[in-house]
């Protein structure tokens, strides 16, 4: 059965945060600068881990990991709009918005997964560490970031192709600096009720269960902190714990505000920011949290550079 899909337009325009030119140059300059940190520092950490034999250990393995789907998350946007913006063109075609959404989408599931698998490393090596390396092994570790990707994979291509069945009647002004799932829904002409009924069930399903996965998991952490007798080893537990709840907190408090809000939310100005802090801000603040926070990536910068360390 071919899609039913009776798209008359070839295009749509993205305004972006200002109609005003004399601010485009400021905006060039401030997202552009965002996205080298973002790229170079994630790369960085993705350097460090890879290099240094100290941090081959699960949680600087999902780490890297990390790293690399930030870079990839960023780069699915930020590119895209640096040229809207140089060029003076708020056109993207229809092709470009469908392949932005499926990317947009692979990534920040990928993100949410990764986070909770992150949360759950923490959970073993801190209540069982004992047996950490015996159930955080290198086979188990690879399995889930495999099955995260096929599940991410699969998730996005199915929002994707149901977006393909959607008629647009018009080329609409969408007051963003990226293309959304929700938005492009709220655009159609046709009938929307299967759309939107998967997509929030999806986000229920996979951004509602790792968040539950990664709550669990502290919460057991918290039971276990008064069992360690160690002053040390408290301060360790507490400085990886507060980096990571950071990264979540920032991660999945904008994306809620962005996916769970009403359909009259969506086109405002509120919903552009929350969804900049969660696209454009959580991945260039990553690499600062994790490695001014974790004193083995630090060592193991120092050494790389060939600063002796303190």
């Amino acid at each position: 059965m071919e899609p039913r899909n009776g798209t008359q337009i070839s295009e749509f325009y993205l305004l972006g945060f200002s109609k005003g030119p004399e601010l485009q140059p400021l905006t060039f300059g401030l997202f552009l600068s965002m996205y080298l940190i973002t790229v170079f520092g994630n790369l960085l950490i993705i350097l460090v881990v890879g290099s240094d034999s100290h941090l081959h250990t699960p949680m600087y393995f999902f780490l890297a990991n990390l790293s690399f789907v930030d870079i990839c998350f960023t780069s699915t946007t930020i590119p895209k709009m640096l040229w809207n913006i140089r060029t003076q063109s708020k056109v993207i075609t229809y092709e470009d918005y469908i392949t932005q959404i499926y990317f947009f989408i692979l990534f920040a599931v990928m993100d949410v997964f990764l986070l909770s698998v992150m949360a759950y490393d923490r959970f073993v090596a801190i209540c069982h560490p004992l047996q950490d390396t015996i159930i955080m092994n290198p086979r188990l570790c690879g399995l889930l970031v495999l099955v995260s990707w096929i599940m991410t994979v699969l998730h996005s291509l199915l929002q994707t192709l149901m977006v393909l069945w959607l008629s647009f009647c018009t080329a609409w002004e969408i007051p963003h600096f990226f293309c959304e799932l929700n938005q492009m829904i709220q655009l159609a002409c046709s009938d929307t009720f299967l759309n939107n009924l998967v997509m929030y069930f999806a986000a229920v399903l996979l951004a509602g269960g790792p968040f539950a996965g990664v709550l669990y998991s502290y919460s057991k952490i918290v039971s276990c902190i008064p069992g360690i007798s160690s002053a040390q080893s408290k301060y360790k537990v507490f400085s990886t714990c507060v980096s990571h709840l950071l990264v979540v907190s920032l991660f999945f408090c904008t994306g809620l505000r962005v996916y769970l809000s009403s359909a009259a939310t969506q086109s405002s100005l509120s919903s552009a920011t929350a969804s900049m802090m969660c696209t454009v801000v959580t991945p260039v603040l990553n690499p600062f949290i994790y490695s001014l926070r974790n004193r083995d990536i630090k060592r193991a910068l120092k050494r790389i550079v060939g600063v002796p360390a303190m």
